[in-house]
């Protein structure tokens, strides 16, 4: 017991080290996967941490969101996986100090088929990764709304994976096929992989549906629920417009608070 204890204690000593990797995924669209990533992002390095964020959705929001200019990127993550350029070349620098980012292109949506006749097609995101591990603290992949080879990619090269989870009607649907995909990966392709949290967004607390879902959650899945909640707020939704995370949009918006709270929430939690 004691030494399963020392292990698992080593174990997150060596993360901590390396900088661990964070997958935001579900292949539910519209649950705010990338306004979390985003804003997560900034708010770590907000609170010192170095931060990469990873953006592997083709539509590429993570990027815009964080002030990039799509047309003006010449080497995306594409690039990396498909030329196998330098991973180094394709990390830009973004508006906050220690939060840098690896953007996204409409090119990625075709390379899952271009990346089946690939040798370890499961592992590309994480032999990409593996030479600038070190270099940050946190690295977090924003995923697409799909359970695809990309999203296979991320969750195999993460440590762990944060599930946002939207207060509404059907908030549920399609989690257990996200769960089983988890399940899966986690048996035969990474075995590290655990679940960080699931998050509630878009929560509101006058609405008895947002109330009874949040309920709902915390029951299904008790002490892996993030006792921060995401609330709806029109700082958060406006912030990506400008190209802006909602801190350096609005700090002191209720969007803001909550992004902290849960980086505050995380390092506490990997500390």
């Amino acid at each position: 017991m004691v030494f399963c204890m020392l292990i698992r204690t080593f174990a997150v000593y060596i993360i901590s080290i390396m900088g661990k990797i964070i997958a935001l995924a579900n292949q539910k669209g519209g649950v705010g996967k990338t306004t979390t990533t985003i804003n997560l992002a900034a708010s770590l390095a907000t609170l010192e941490k170095t931060v990469l964020v990873v953006d592997a959705d083709p539509q590429a929001n993570a990027s815009s969101g964080l002030g990039v200019n799509i047309q003006e990127v010449d080497c995306s993550l594409y690039e990396c996986i498909i030329d196998k350029a330098d991973v180094r070349d394709a990390i830009y620098t973004t508006d906050i100090d220690g939060l840098d980012i690896i953007p996204s292109h409409i090119d990625l949506v075709g390379a899952e088929i271009e990346m089946l006749n690939l040798t370890n097609r499961e592992r590309v995101i994480s032999k990409l990764l593996e030479p600038i591990r070190n270099d940050y603290d946190y690295i977090l992949i924003d995923c697409s709304p799909s359970l695809g080879l990309i999203t296979v990619n991320a969750l195999t090269a993460a440590d762990s994976v944060i599930i946002p989870v939207q207060c509404e009607y059907f908030a549920l649907e399609g989690i257990s096929k996200l769960l089983n995909t988890i399940k899966i990966i986690k048996t035969k392709l990474n075995p590290k992989l655990e679940i960080e949290g699931f998050l509630l967004t878009m929560y509101d607390s006058r609405l008895r549906l947002a109330n009874q879902i949040y309920d709902e959650v915390k029951r299904h899945f008790q002490e892996l629920v993030f006792k921060t909640v995401i609330q709806r707020n029109v700082k958060l939704s406006e912030s990506p417009s400008h190209g802006l995370p909602v801190i350096l949009y609005d700090a002191d918006s209720t969007g803001s608070k909550n992004h902290l709270a849960l980086a505050k929430e995380i390092i506490q939690k990997n500390s």
